[in-house]
């Protein structure tokens, strides 16, 4: 028995991820704003190093935090 993999984000391979979709971004990070793995978000290889490119250019420019806090 195979296990189905699903496109857990609908991202063509044309797609390419850039720093101002903070929104696009938002839904790759964890809630501690960590980024998820490939195997989680069925990326390419291309794409993840797209997405972390993106993700860490858009923190320096402080469009995402660096950390996001749990509030208690």
């Amino acid at each position: 028995m195979t296990k189905n993999k699903r496109q857990a984000f609908n991202i063509t391979s044309k797609t390419t991820i850039d720093y101002k979709q903070v929104d696009i971004l938002l839904s790759f990070l964890t809630e501690y704003g960590k980024i998820k793995s490939r195997r989680s978000t069925n990326l390419t290889l291309k794409q993840q190093r797209q997405l972390s490119k993106s993700v860490k250019r858009a923190r320096f420019l402080r469009l995402l935090p660096f950390v996001i806090s749990a509030e208690n």
